[in-house]
């Protein structure tokens, strides 16, 4: 009986541990490759996205290389920016998807998964968010 409670205990600490994890912000800043593109890839998958924080500059050329881990549930990349040049919604699959644009305006933009199924929280506000963040 012991070693059952010992086990329950275990898997309750690496349960907090593991969602605690997922709040982590994650930082990326891109570099300008040879050919004058930042290349920014992003993972999204049970309620986060890596990197959540994403630095590019602005007027220079970002693709972005965007798929979800494996899984059942379905994820989308929203990016509404129009007045900056950004305007994105793509379903994620388990395949990459290569998107290009050029930031035309410093600033913060947020980015998420928009799904949502009947009355439960959407994913977004499970976590599945993140920003762009463009700087001069």
């Amino acid at each position: 009986m012991k070693s059952i409670a010992s086990v329950f205990v275990m898997a309750l600490v690496c349960i907090f541990f593991a969602v605690q994890a997922r709040g982590e912000e994650k930082i990326f800043r891109a570099t300008i490759d040879s050919d004058g593109v930042q290349r920014v890839e992003i993972v999204g998958g049970g309620y986060f996205f890596k990197p959540n924080r994403i630095i590019v500059k602005v007027n220079v050329p970002v693709e972005l290389q965007l798929r979800k881990e494996s899984g059942v549930v379905p994820h989308n990349f929203v990016l509404k920016a129009p007045d900056a040049g950004m305007d994105l919604d793509l379903s994620l699959g388990t395949e990459p998807k290569v998107v290009k644009f050029v930031p035309t305006k410093p600033g913060t933009y947020p980015f998420y998964c928009s799904k949502k199924l009947l009355f439960f929280e959407s994913h977004r506000e499970k976590g599945m968010k993140g920003v762009l963040e463009v700087v001069e």
